[in-house]
This record gives C-alpha cells, sequence and structure tokens, in this order.
C-alpha cells in the first residue's frame, strides 16, 4: 500500500496519487481566465477589463482603498473591488465581476 496520508476535515484517509488529489480539490489546480462573451477575448488586462466594464456603465471609483482597482454603478449598489496588482486577478476576482454582469463574462480553466 503506496500513497500518502492526508488530514481533512478530522478524518485521515490515504490517497495514493496526491497530485490528481490536490489537482481535483481546486488548490493546486488549473489556473482560471475571464473570458469575455461577446468577443470571445480572455481578460488579459485592468486596460481591457475597464475599456468592457465603462461600455457596460460601471465607473471608476476612486473614493476607496488605494491598493484597490474600484468599480461601482449608479444604478445599483454592486462594487468591484480587485488587486492593484493584475498579477493577483483570482478567480474570486473573477467570478464576483461575472455574477455582477450576467450573460457578459465566463470564467473557465486557462
Amino acid at each position: 500500500m503506496s500513497g500518502v496520508w492526508v488530514f481533512k476535515n478530522g478524518v485521515f484517509r490515504l490517497v495514493e496519487n496526491p497530485q490528481a488529489e490536490a489537482s481535483s480539490d481546486g488548490r493546486h489546480g488549473r489556473r482560471k481566465v475571464l473570458v469575455h462573451l461577446p468577443t470571445g477575448e480572455v481578460v488579459s488586462s485592468y486596460t481591457f477589463l475597464e475599456q468592457i466594464l465603462i461600455g457596460l456603465g460601471w465607473e471608476r471609483y476612486y473614493d476607496g482603498d488605494p491598493d484597490l482597482y474600484q468599480f461601482h454603478k449608479h444604478s445599483s449598489i454592486d462594487l468591484i473591488s480587485l488587486p492593484k496588482d493584475f498579477s493577483k486577478f483570482n478567480s474570486i476576482n473573477m467570478y464576483d465581476i461575472v455574477i455582477k454582469n450576467p450573460n457578459v463574462f465566463h470564467v473557465r480553466d486557462k
């Protein structure tokens, strides 16, 4: 019997292929990308994302945290907050954008 013993949620269990297990639970899984559905383009910069969001009625919000890149809509209470550094833009940020802009964006594996 070979593998690695993993302790999770108070239970020990034997994992025979730890790399596959880590990928399946998302901790070390594939990177995600945000796709703009009307064009099919992957959002690869905040400049591109800002152009799209402005076209959808979002405006830059400058009164918030200086470490965040933020957008708001006058027609709602929604606020999109993103890390200033695009390399820290992650799937949580992507899903936030998807939920606040239905049928415009999609998150998929890279």
